[in-house]
């Protein structure tokens, strides 16, 4: 079977008091936690990742998390390495929890990762993603089931999940062209960007 690289999307919820409390706690630096993966369940992809496999794989990649390896990067490459120009996070520890991998995450003081924590103190819904590589096999509902040969890379922080649920809502023709921007949510992420990058200069 051929290797493809695979990427899975999860909602990663971080609640605002949690968010002043740890960069508080941390002297400046955020610190969050929640669900990096889950196993024997369906995901927005249609993919399941077995326990055994999933639980072999964060074996093998708690390694570089007491490394301080376990680089992420902000948005999807469409490569297996870790683009260390477009790093944004570490993770810094992982357990099991029932089903679900949990992860904290210390988002880092690169421009990648000073841009993912104004997201987050903005508000702004975001999912983890996990990156690896490996092959599927489809089952009779079309379910597709993650092989022995999968090898996780990394989880990286992104704004959506591939196509589904495209955070489109209907406009309203009486709005005026300030007020639709206003209310779209990428006209926010872009503001924090600019804002940022003007700072760095």
């Amino acid at each position: 079977m051929n290797k493809h690289l695979l990427v899975d999307w999860i909602p990663f919820e971080v609640n605002p008091r949690v968010i002043q409390e740890s960069l508080k706690e941390n002297n400046g630096k955020l610190v969050v936690s929640g669900v990096l993966q889950r196993a024997d369940a369906k995901n927005q992809n249609g993919r399941i990742y077995p326990r055994p496999i999933l639980e072999r794989e964060s074996q093998k990649y708690t390694q570089l998390v007491k490394e301080r390896r376990a680089l992420g990067e902000l948005d999807h490459p469409d490569s297996s390495v870790v683009n260390l120009s477009n790093v944004s996070h570490n993770i810094i520890e992982m357990s099991w929890d029932g089903a679900d991998l949990i992860g904290t995450v210390e988002i880092l003081t690169t421009p990648a990762g000073n841009i993912l924590r104004e997201l987050f103190k903005n508000g702004i819904k975001l999912g983890i993603s996990s990156r690896g590589l490996g092959s599927t096999t489809a089952a009779e509902d079309g379910t597709q089931e993650v092989q022995e040969d999968f090898e996780l890379i990394a989880f990286d922080f992104v704004s959506n999940p591939s196509t589904q649920g495209a955070f489109l809502s209907p406009l309203q023709e009486s709005l005026n062209r300030k007020q639709l921007l206003r209310e779209n949510p990428y006209y926010k992420v872009n503001r924090i960007i600019t804002d940022i990058l003007v700072e760095m200069k």
